[in-house]
């Protein structure tokens, strides 16, 4: 990944220069006032052969995770559904951002807390966050997810969630999590207790790779240039890119359960992420008002059935989505007021079972 070469502001704050830039992803914007999402630079593999750089071993690694973040929150989702809870670990960030190095740079982040903790406001002391619901960084005992990244003499700069951490060799394996899910959905089977689930089978490789080329920058990222937009060009463009194709999401489950026909796969974990999070929060929020989630009849009741898997429905933390979005970027929202909105019952009955549908088992 390189380092931008120009001044990035975060909350309208310089907090770099070249390859000393801390940042978060307000500052991923460029001169046209898109944003653009840096890679992740931690791209390292877990593997099954136990000669490996990074062998799977029973509780030798760790996810830090966030309930508010779509990309970190599905990890914990396939760790949940392959049931290797007493194999990989997890700490749960605060969900509101807080300054990593406050009098250093003005760089805010990812903070651990104990649920234990008292109330903490955001990075302008307004406001009084609970810390219910998270998880402490047990395993190294750092404040921020920033000291993480630190322990592992990272040069990248961009302290995001998820990061797997190999608590033997004490650093990062990869903070990429389109990959991290495929090594929780294979490497250890050998662990899990849910062995012969197989969220990304082989044979669906090619389908589900042409539904990521659309969901993903279009939907998935595509909320987050409507919201991180800079100009108001930047923003129609991804506004009208990401209505476009949730209809084209919506046409796809107008005529099957999942969005690989009859089989359930990481793709839907994908879309749901996003999905669950869009009226509570990016209508408003990203300023994508032109149509709820609620009113495409497909995505929403394909929404409710995810939402009623046990172990989806367990990790989908709705006060942490509202609190983190609302809170944590002054510069969006100064006085972190969270909307007073009830949220729509997803356990009414969803009209999916309509269609057939399957999990896919490994032989």
């Amino acid at each position: 990944m390189s380092s931008p070469s120009k001044k990035q502001r975060t909350n309208g704050h310089d907090v770099g220069e070249g390859k000393d830039v801390v940042r978060d992803c307000l500052a991923e914007v460029n001169e046209k006032g898109e944003f653009k999402r840096v890679e992740a630079q931690w791209r390292r593999w877990i593997s099954e052969d136990p000669g490996a750089e990074f062998p799977a071993e029973a509780g030798r690694y760790h996810l830090y995770s966030s309930n508010a973040c779509p990309w970190a929150n599905r990890c914990h989702c396939v760790i949940k559904m392959k049931g290797l809870e007493d194999i990989i670990s997890v700490s749960i960030v605060h969900p509101t951002w807080q300054f990593t190095k406050k009098g250093v740079d003005t760089h805010a982040g990812w903070m651990f807390k104990d649920p234990k903790d008292p109330p903490i406001p955001n990075q302008l002391g307004i406001g009084s966050f609970d810390c219910e619901g998270c998880i402490p960084d047990f395993v190294n005992n750092c404040t921020f997810v920033r000291d993480v990244y630190e322990l592992a003499k990272d040069t990248g700069k961009k302290y995001s969630v998820p990061v797997l951490w190999d608590k033997k060799k004490q650093t990062i394996v990869s903070n990429e999590s389109s990959e991290i899910v495929l090594m929780l959905n294979k490497c250890f089977n050998k662990f899990a207790k849910n062995p012969t689930l197989d969220l990304f089978p082989e044979r669906l490789t090619k389908e589900m790779d042409e539904l990521n080329d659309f969901i993903y920058p279009n939907i998935n990222n595509g909320v987050y240039r409507c919201g991180f937009a800079k100009t108001q060009e930047a923003y129609e463009e991804a506004y009208h890119k990401l209505f476009e194709n949730l209809e084209k999401a919506e046409a796809i489950l107008s005529k099957q359960r999942y969005l690989c026909g009859d089989t359930f796969s990481g793709m839907d974990l994908k879309l749901y992420m996003t999905l669950v999070r869009f009226d509570p929060v990016y209508v408003v929020y990203f300023k994508c008002f032109g149509k709820r989630i609620e009113e495409f009849p497909n995505l929403w009741n394909f929404v409710k059935e995810l939402y009623q898997m046990p172990d989806v429905q367990a990790i989908t933390n709705m006060k942490h989505i509202k609190t983190h979005y609302f809170t944590s970027h002054p510069s969006l929202n100064a006085c972190a007021i969270i909307p007073a909105r009830k949220d729509t019952d997803m356990t009414t009955p969803h009209d999916r079972a309509r269609f057939p549908g399957k999990m896919e088992t490994m032989a």
